[in-house]
């Protein structure tokens, strides 16, 4: 995954947060808003950090893959 580390705004540390928020919003489907609330993601810059973040390391791969 290729979550920034910090977030881009003020600077509050994010990745150790992750994996936590994707298992339980991906997986487990709970709201988005009440995962951030519960993992203390208060601001609405580092709220924006989660919501926007797509996983795109996948694509990557495979467009190296291609000869």
């Amino acid at each position: 995954m290729m979550m920034p580390v910090r977030c881009f705004s003020c600077g509050a540390v994010l990745a150790d947060k992750w994996e936590e928020y994707d298992k339980r919003v991906n997986k487990e489907h709970e709201d988005p808003a009440k995962v951030l609330d519960s993992l203390g993601v208060k601001r609405y810059c580092c709220r924006r950090m989660f919501v926007s973040n797509i996983e795109l390391i996948d694509e990557f791969i495979t467009m190296g893959n291609k000869s």
